[in-house]
């Protein structure tokens, strides 16, 4: 496995950001909820047709797999590709008891708490306090929801500082690899524009699925996640 300072100056010399392959979890860290007693949505890597894969399983669980960006380092294009096997089949975006995604593909932005209003920067604040963890004010979440269609723009129904967007919706075929390549600057723009004019640094990128709400079950994959400027 080729080393983290490796992968760094490879992407350098090439244009692309640096993430690490989604191969055995290196540079990837799982990450709940602040003081989660739920199940964890489990994550498991190998390999279809010669190229590493990351199967993500969720059951009545949440959880996150997420690569934190060198300081300095972002991208505009995120590219990817995945393929839905197992849907959630109550779920709704739309609603806070249906609030769960099969699988998600997510940029977490360091929005300065200065572009919230007072209400919304004092949740951050105070969340921040009360999980001893850097929560980001700004998330969007690419989401693959077989129940909307695709385009579709959607605020977290619990809170605010997460968009949805629907990258792959209805009509869509399960059980296909999908390619996604998608313009980070401006869905940010899209989903936060009335709070941020500007794209504020890109922090992490995180992968995932999650079914707490709902309780149901979902199977999706997850392959060849990469950044461009």
């Amino acid at each position: 496995m080729r080393s983290a300072l490796a992968l760094l100056l490879a992407s350098l010399a090439t244009g692309a950001m640096a993430l690490p392959p989604l191969q055995d979890g290196a540079g990837w860290q799982v990450v709940g909820l602040p003081k989660q007693t739920l199940p964890m949505t489990r994550f498991g890597f190998t390999a279809q047709d010669g190229r590493p894969v990351l199967r993500i399983e969720a059951s009545a669980s949440y959880g996150n797999l997420v690569h934190e960006l060198p300081e300095g380092l972002g991208g505009r294009w995120l590219q990817w590709r995945w393929k839905l096997d197992t849907p959630l089949a109550s779920a709704d975006l739309r609603t806070k008891a249906g609030d769960d995604a099969a699988l998600k593909v997510c940029a977490l932005f360091d929005l300065p708490l200065e572009a919230l209003g007072i209400v919304e920067r004092a949740k951050m604040r105070m969340a921040r306090a009360v999980s001893g963890q850097w929560l980001p004010a700004a998330t969007l979440c690419y989401v693959f929801d077989p129940s909307l269609p695709a385009g579709t723009l959607l605020p977290n129904a619990h809170s605010p500082r997460l968009r949805w967007i629907v990258a792959r919706g209805s009509g869509v075929s399960l059980g296909t690899w999908q390619a996604e390549r998608h313009d980070l600057h401006a869905d940010f723009l899209r989903a936060f524009g009335e709070e941020a004019p500007t794209v504020p640094p890109l922090k992490a990128i995180a992968l995932g699925a999650d079914a707490d709400n709902t309780g149901g079950r979902s199977v999706g994959w997850v392959a060849a996640v990469g950044l461009q400027p």
